[in-house]
């Protein structure tokens, strides 16, 4: 893949003071092309402004792989689906507008790629900057490669800052589900997981910051009711073989007793899974 371009898609939503230090750490990627696909998704602050500020300047030096699309807010999901649809490159790769890639990040996914040809997707470790402050994660967080459908199961083992992956795995699994207000990247990846081994690159080349406000985990109560969701859809999609079905499904009860019981902690009755599911819709 040495000459193959690299689409790099930043969604970002009323994020113009941060979003220059995300943009900034795609500008200094060296090695294999790649083009900036800048999703605003209805912001209402001058991320527009900063980013036109950003590129113009920039590009007084070097001619910049740009483009910048504008949409009505419809949250994360459909952001990244959008620049799929506008991205040219053979390979994908994400960068939420609060994160920031290290130097090397590209040539590093690269080179895993050109070694391991037979692999079709490949995330590499973070950090993880917390409040200003970096934390040590914890031993369920750790990054791991391969065949790791079960890893995916408690919670969401990639991070989307830190994937690569090539545009054909979309055609055959289909894009980010746009009805997940939440956990939408954990719900691509029990699509992806059963189908492909997912690579590791071992080193952080991604700081991963968290403690904001307007981050998904804030705004959502009870995350596990996504994860719930999700792996009901999985389990009667009829793409798991039979251990990957009983692993699926031993978790899906795991997720519904911890739901029972933080209702019955609050008082409530957890509702029968069909209409848990309905109310999850946006």
């Amino acid at each position: 893949m040495d000459k193959a371009l690299i689409s790099v898609i930043i969604p970002s939503y009323n994020r113009a003071p941060i979003l220059e230090r995300a943009i900034q750490s795609v500008l200094i990627q060296k090695g294999p092309p790649f083009e900036i696909i800048v999703v605003d998704d209805g912001s209402t602050d001058e991320t527009e402004k900063v980013v036109h500020n950003l590129f113009r300047l920039a590009g007084n030096t070097r001619p910049l792989p740009l483009k910048f699309v504008a949409q009505e807010n419809r949250g994360v999901s459909a952001a990244r689906n959008t620049g799929i649809y506008h991205s040219k490159g053979e390979w994908l790769a994400f960068l939420d507008s609060d994160d920031e890639w290290l130097p090397g990040k590209l040539e590093a996914q690269t080179r895993f790629f050109e070694a391991h040809p037979e692999y079709q997707i490949c995330q590499t470790d973070e950090i993880w900057i917390r409040n200003g402050f970096r934390v040590n994660k914890m031993k369920k967080h750790e990054k791991k490669g391969g065949w790791i459908f079960n890893e995916c199961l408690p919670l969401c083992a990639v991070s989307p800052s830190a994937v690569m992956m090539h545009r054909s795995l979309f055609d055959e699994v289909g894009l980010f589900r746009e009805d997940y207000p939440a956990c939408e990247d954990y719900e691509l990846w029990l699509r992806v997981a059963p189908r492909y081994p997912i690579g590791l690159v071992p080193e952080p080349y991604l700081k991963k910051y968290g403690g904001h406000e307007d981050q998904l985990s804030h705004q959502f109560e009870a995350m596990d009711r996504f994860r719930a969701k999700a792996l009901s859809e999985v389990i009667a999609s009829g793409i798991l073989h039979t251990k990957q079905k009983q692993a699926a499904q031993a978790m899906l009860d795991e997720k519904l007793r911890i739901l029972q019981l933080g209702a019955e902690k609050r008082g409530e009755t957890l509702p029968d899974i069909k209409t848990l599911f309905d109310k999850l819709k946006p």
